[in-house]
C-alpha cells in the first residue's frame, strides 16, 4: 500500500471516529496537517467517493460478517420458515453427487 493510499485511509478514519463528514477537502486538511509529503488529491476523491454515504464504523465492525449476499439469505430463511437453508443443502448435495470422484473414474484414472 502506498503512502498516498495510507495516509487517505488513517485521514478517513479520523473523520469517522469524530462523526464528521468524508470529504476530499477534509482529507486532504488532515494529511497536510500531519505533514504526510506528496499525497495525489485523487486519492483522496477516491476514498470521500468510496465512504460517502457509509458508516465507516459500521463497515469495520461487520468486516467478518460472511459478506453482503450471506446476510440477506439468512435473513430470508428466517422469514420463509427455512425454506431457503433447506433449498440450499439439497443444492450443496446435489453438487457433490455431480462430481468425477462419485462415478468411479477421475480425468487422470
Amino acid at each position: 500500500m502506498s503512502t498516498s493510499e495510507l495516509a487517505s485511509s488513517y485521514a478517513a478514519l479520523i473523520l469517522a471516529d469524530e462523526g464528521i463528514e468524508i470529504t476530499s477537502d477534509k482529507l486532504q486538511s488532515l494529511i497536510k496537517a500531519a505533514n504526510v509529503p506528496d499525497v495525489e488529491p485523487i486519492w483522496t476523491s477516491i476514498f470521500a467517493q468510496a465512504l460517502a454515504g457509509k458508516d465507516v464504523k459500521d463497515l469495520l465492525t461487520n468486516v467478518g460478517s460472511g459478506g453482503g449476499a450471506a446476510a440477506p439469505a439468512a435473513g430470508g430463511a428466517a422469514a420463509t420458515g427455512g425454506d431457503a437453508a433447506g433449498a440450499a443443502a439439497e443444492e450443496k448435495e446435489e453438487e457433490k453427487e455431480e462430481s468425477d470422484e462419485d462415478m468411479g473414474f477421475g480425468l487422470f484414472d
